[in-house]
């Protein structure tokens, strides 16, 4: 069946849509969704798409690139230069085994030794699909978890520069000087990207701040660096993880990655896995698969090999077994750079249509144990933290004779009184000062009618928080600010003004309006210099007597929201309770740290705090029940792509617990540069 190129597209956009959400509902993968979509609509199936077709072939092309640019800009370079020379160690070790098993698998099989050297290198890379997991459990900072994050540098840069050399030999006549010709374009090729773009970008960055300039900059840098790749007779896919590791620093976790990420994860990503699917013949598939006999040999050595590499790690560098285990299935998941690569050898005859579905069945295992094994081996380590006493940084100013500046934005009038008032309970009794802060857009023309209507409104807004925080029994000094961009104009008037705390309104509700407000918030959250808390008050906030503070690792920001809650509960003269729900798997080394630590952190604040340690499985439901008694409950507000609720950016269980509160909420996001993550 032929389609025009705009209907293919339209069931392309369908299927991404409604097929990943339903798998998931089950309880599957949502990438199983797509590749099923593939296989049923493909030539295979109902021929209603073909992967000969230029649509779909520009699109999985476009895919394949984002999806290793994703993987090199997902990288944690920091992490990496904390820990190098050991990322190094087990990066070769986890690449060196897997590689010979991959070498010794296609031998085994009876493929050239070309073809055996780019199998292995599938086994050599590794996708961080458990980041997730590892973050929530706050054990990043455990040099056995830093080292294996590390070590994807090496594994998918040398598993990538194999490619090229398999795919450059299979091309042409292989000799000594075409070898060391290719290794040495690769070297400079490599340098000009990594090196020159990241220059270039640095000054495209510093001359404009506008995100559709940086975004389109990146997204040239990508194109450019794929295409160069190819000039220089090397697969596409290697400039494309090179620029994502070029860009890197520059796009940092703000929101131009933000929105890189977002249009490669719905859009183009999808459809390459879709494409994947068309390729499938499952009548071949299902052949192939029931040989048994490659697929076993792939998935087992696989599995086998990134073991010995983490055990060796272990030995060597005298970790824990947990501590290898949780090595091993971080190492585990083989997704972005093996399936690109394997897709890549297919399309160059180099592999057959058995390792191609082989490499489909090891991706859909790896990627379901691999975060498995990671929750419950993880779950256990005790992460290596900086002392209590030493997170004190005077984020909210944790001495009584320090003052606070509170800075109160007062766009929305229906949230005004509260947010006044809640500032007032902050800094009242000479605590510190509140400041109410208005933004007038700018316009091309300071004298135009518009202007002068902004700023009136801005006056009306201003003198009516004088007078509410005058009423509450604060040091009031109103702000009126002219600005191109209001959540700019927020974070900068703070910066000036030296602010302890900025504190937004957001009603929770759904609908356009809280997808504008919740865009504001979002971008303060991720410009400002100090603390943001985005309220949601149900009651009045001098009526606040019990205040709950689920905290999932005592860390700075757990300090921060101890520190929150204890500048109100000494205005209200309310309680505190901090708690964490322990899960069944957490080693009795780890509950202790917990509890030792987090007995710490309620020494640094100035009034009493009750620690509380439950145990569930159900961490969400627990939350939510310990809140049913309490006036309010801080949460975390995260930088993080693990969630969102309109446009606020939440932590991973921030928003299935905000989902069920009846309560009033805090939630608190430090500044960028005070976040580990």
């Amino acid at each position: 069946m032929h389609l025009e190129p705009l209907a293919s597209f339209a069931i392309l956009l369908a299927v991404i849509l409604i097929l990943p959400i339903c798998f998931e509902r089950l309880r599957l993968p949502g990438l199983l969704g797509l590749l099923l979509a593939g296989v049923v609509l493909g030539e295979h199936g109902l021929q209603v798409l073909s992967n000969e077709s230029e649509t779909i072939r520009l699109l999985s092309g476009i895919g394949v690139i984002y999806l290793l640019f994703v993987s090199g800009l997902e990288i944690d370079l920091a992490q990496f230069q904390a820990t190098r020379s050991r990322s190094a160690g087990f990066g070769m070790l986890t690449f060196a085994i897997p590689m010979a098993m991959g070498i010794g698998v296609g031998r085994l099989f009876s493929f050239d030794w070309n073809a055996s050297v780019l199998i292995g290198s599938l086994f050599a890379s590794h996708t961080l699909l458990a980041y997730p997991i590892i973050s929530r459990l706050g054990v990043i900072t455990n040099e056995a978890v830093t080292i294996t994050i590390g070590a994807t540098i090496f594994t998918d840069v040398g598993a990538l520069l194999v490619l090229a050399i398999c795919v450059g030999i299979n091309k042409g006549s292989f000799s000594a000087l075409s070898l060391m010709s290719l290794l040495l374009s690769l070297l400079i090729y490599s340098a000009l990207v990594f090196f020159g773009m990241n220059w270039v970008g640095r000054a495209v960055f510093q001359r404009s701040s506008e995100e559709a300039v940086q975004f389109l900059f990146v997204l040239l840098a990508v194109f450019s660096a794929a295409l160069g790749a190819e000039l220089i007779g090397v697969e596409k896919i290697v400039g494309a993880f090179l620029a994502g590791l070029a860009v890197n620093g520059l796009v940092s976790e703000g929101p131009v990655k933000e929105k890189i990420l977002f249009v490669g994860n719905v859009l183009f990503i999808p459809i390459f896995f879709v494409d994947i699917g068309l390729l499938i013949d499952l009548p071949a598939f299902a052949r192939s698969i029931g040989s048994l006999g490659l697929t076993l040999a792939i998935v087992g050595g696989l599995i086998t090999s990134k073991f010995l590499a983490a055990f060796c790690a272990q030995l060597l560098y005298r970790y824990s077994w947990r501590e290898g285990i949780t090595m091993w299935s971080l190492s585990l998941p083989q997704v972005a750079a093996t399936l690109a690569a394997t897709f890549v050898g297919y399309r160059e005859g180099m592999l057959t249509e058995g390792v191609l579905n082989s490499v489909i069945v090891l991706m859909l295992v790896t990627s379901t144990l691999g975060p498995l094994i990671t929750a419950q081996a993880a779950a256990g380590l005790i992460p290596q933290v900086e002392p209590a006493e030493d997170l004190l940084e005077h984020d909210l100013a944790s001495s009584p004779e320090a003052r606070l500046t509170v800075v109160v934005p007062v766009y929305n009038p229906s949230t005004q009184h509260d947010l006044i008032h809640l500032g007032a309970l902050l800094t009242g009794r000479g605590l510190g000062d509140l400041m109410p802060l208005a933004i007038a857009p700018a316009q091309a023309h300071l004298d135009i009618p518009e202007l002068e209507n902004a700023f009136q409104r801005s006056q009306a807004l201003l003198s009516r928080a004088v007078g509410l925080g005058q009423e509450f029994g604060a040091t009031v000094q109103p702000l009126l600010r002219i600005d191109d961009d209001i959540a700019q104009g927020i974070s900068r008037a703070s910066r000036e003004q030296q602010a302890s705390l900025i504190v937004l309104g957001w009603s929770g509700k759904t609908g356009l309006q809280t997808k504008l407000f919740g865009s504001l918030i979002e971008q303060v959250l991720w410009s400002a210099h100090c603390p943001v808390a985005v309220t949601r008050l149900l009651s009045s906030p001098d009526q606040i007597r019990k205040i709950l503070v689920p905290i999932e690792i005592p860390d700075r920001e757990a300090l921060l929201a101890l520190q929150f809650a204890a500048k109100l509960a000494q205005a209200n003269q309310a309680s505190i309770t901090l708690l964490h729900v322990i899960t069944p798997a957490v080693s009795v080394e780890r509950e202790a740290w917990i509890e030792e630590r987090f007995n710490g952190l309620t020494a640094q604040i100035q009034e009493p705090a009750q620690v509380k340690l439950i145990c569930s499985k159900d961490v969400v439901g627990a939350i939510v029940q310990q809140a049913q008694n309490s006036d309010l409950v801080i949460l975390r507000a995260s930088r993080r792509r693990t969630g969102s609720l309109g446009e606020v950016r939440l932590g991973e269980l921030t928003a299935p617990i905000l989902a069920q509160l009846h309560c009033s909420v805090v939630m608190l996001g430090e500044p960028h540069h005070h976040v580990v993550v």
